[in-house]
């Protein structure tokens, strides 16, 4: 898979998750404006906290490797995936992640290759 084809099929994903939480979450909490209650609502049984747990999880292994690059790599604006791990969801976060992360290494690669010239 080409670098090109990975960012456009991240696009997608991250676009795809979001219009899918807009599509499914938003209309009921529209309805009913209990955040609370549509928070809880993710853990009715143990098979939906399982999900749920794991989504958490997931946002705290995508803050530690922000937190981490930030001072390893200089990967600047981490921050914005995560709060789009938050709303509209981890999978919108991860994906934008990447796809800075994608786009400040080539700047970076290209700076670097420019000074060994």
């Amino acid at each position: 898979m080409t670098t090109r084809t990975f960012q456009k099929l991240l696009i997608v994903l991250a676009l795809g998750f979001a219009l899918v939480f807009l599509a499914v979450v938003v209309p009921p909490l529209v309805e009913r404006p209990d955040l609370i209650g549509a928070f809880a609502a993710g853990f009715v049984n143990p098979y939906a906290s399982g999900y749920a747990m794991d989504v958490f999880f997931c946002w705290f292994v995508l803050a530690a490797w922000v937190w981490y690059e930030a001072s390893t790599r200089q990967i600047r604006y981490g921050w914005i995936a995560l709060v789009l791990g938050i709303v509209p969801g981890v999978a919108t976060g991860f994906a934008v992640y990447l796809l800075m992360r994608l786009s400040q290494e080539k700047s970076s690669h290209k700076r670097s290759s420019d000074e060994h010239v």
